[in-house]
């Protein structure tokens, strides 16, 4: 098991954990999001992807951000309510945390050393970009906040990771 599934987070309830407890050993799609972003429609996407693989063993994890133009300005329970009433929201989420710079997450600092599909690491560009990590914690794609989550790419990569 990777050294990411052991870092510690908090949910977005405050109650302390550890990556590798949300996401249970299963494969998940960890992506940073926003409640107002011109891409937060992507949570409709994320829900589908979360209902439909789930029962076979695949969970995506939520983890809101205000550091993109401050579209995450919302409390615990203003952002927990808004993904809930909006979108339906059944994954388990974070507390709201930085993904990039001095303060980021350290799950963000061991995440941003992957490389995209055309090999760039670094920081996360913008709100709802996503990793793609096996049961064990290995981060196996990345995908840069417009790739839509319903996408081929990213639909065959996470079927790819699970039992048929």
């Amino acid at each position: 098991m990777s050294d990411l599934l052991d870092l510690s987070v908090s949910t977005l309830r405050g109650e302390a954990t550890t990556l590798g407890a949300l996401t249970g050993g299963r494969p998940a799609l960890v992506v940073n999001v926003a409640s107002r972003c011109g891409l937060t429609a992507q949570y409709t996407q994320l829900e589908q992807l979360q209902r439909e693989y789930g029962p076979r063993g695949f969970t995506v994890v939520g983890v809101p951000c205000n550091q993109f133009a401050g579209q995450e300005p919302g409390t615990a329970e203003e952002i927990a309510g808004f993904c809930s009433a909006t979108y339906g929201v059944s994954f388990p989420m974070t507390e709201k945390v930085e993904v990039n710079g001095e303060d980021a997450h350290p799950v963000y600092r061991q995440l941003t050393a992957a490389p995209d599909g055309s090999g760039e690491a670094g920081p996360v560009q913008w709100n709802f970009e996503k990793f793609l990590l096996t049961g064990d914690g290995e981060v196996v794609a990345r995908f840069r906040p417009t790739t839509d989550p319903a996408a081929p790419e990213v639909r065959t990569a996470i079927e790819a990771l699970l039992p048929r």
